[in-house]
């Protein structure tokens, strides 16, 4: 699944397009039809993102939600658009460019009430200049689910996936497994501002790359990663090989449904010293 940094390239990307033009709508495959032409010759105000959900703005306070899931793509294409080809959900025209929405499990038309509300119940994502991971701290530090967990839940963190859950909590040498409230404020801080960073550097490149400077392929002398979410990482799906870092090997297991990876030495088991309340103000 798309994470957010995809997202939020993909709002940009619609901007540049589409923002502020008068826009052709249709929907080829005719489950958007109503809606679409409803749409059609409006002008698209912008896009955005929250998370992994994508709003578009249309005049009139009517938006576009759209949720990629595992398989949708939103292709953004120069040129005259040509006859749509296979199961387009949506698409947006203009004169030298044309948008196509495929295999979304999400694209809805709804008010701004429907949009406030699903940004409201997201926790904050590090690529919006309206976040406040405090928001984020205070469910973190009361709660006894693994760290793992709860970086992947979208209402205490929007945007973060598999792939940068695993990456900064190695880069920080975190424990995936250990409970959020022995967690220390400091802590948090850092894992924030590492994201913010991170995130921001996925919008730019449009790759997710985690490894710092003395463990690229170049320093390293070593192969680049070969793998279809590209980017240089240090332990997603590279359960069985050497750590980049220590040479340990790479462990993977299940955390609520989803693979986990981590450096058992890098990232060694959190004990407990003693038995604490929640941590922080």
């Amino acid at each position: 699944m798309p994470e957010g940094h995809t997202l939020h390239r993909l709002a940009r990307d619609l901007d540049v397009a589409f923002g502020g033009r008068r826009v052709r709508t249709s929907s080829p495959q005719g489950r958007f039809a109503a809606e679409a032409a409803a749409l059609d010759g409006a002008v698209l105000v912008q896009a955005e993102s929250g998370g992994k959900h994508l709003f578009v703005e249309f005049v009139g306070d009517r938006f576009v939600h759209v949720h990629l899931g595992l398989i949708g793509k939103f292709d953004i294409t120069a040129g005259t658009a040509p006859p749509a080809v296979g199961a387009v959900r949506l698409r947006i025209e203009h004169e030298d460019s044309y948008a196509d929405l495929r295999g979304a499990i999400t694209c809805d038309l709804v008010g701004r009430a429907r949009r406030d509300q699903v940004i409201g119940e997201l926790g904050p994502d590090p690529l919006r200049a309206d976040a406040d991971p405090d928001r984020a701290w205070d469910r973190i530090r009361r709660s006894d689910r693994a760290l793992g967990d709860l970086l992947m839940d979208q209402k205490v963190l929007a945007g973060v996936g598999n792939v940068y859950r695993a990456e900064v909590l190695f880069r920080h040498r975190l424990d995936p497994r250990r409970p959020g409230r022995t967690l220390r404020r400091g802590q948090w801080v850092e894992v924030w501002e590492d994201l913010v960073c991170l995130l921001a550097e996925g919008v730019r490149t449009g790759r997710i790359d985690t490894v710092r400077p003395e463990h690229t392929p170049e320093a390293m002398g070593r192969p680049a990663r070969k793998d279809d979410h590209g980017g240089e990482v240090y332990v997603y799906r590279r359960d069985g090989q050497r750590c980049f870092v220590c040479d340990s090997v790479v462990r993977t297991s299940d955390l609520k449904g989803r693979n986990l990876f981590w450096c058992p030495r890098c990232q060694p088991t959190f004990r407990s010293r003693a038995t604490k309340g929640p941590s922080g103000p």
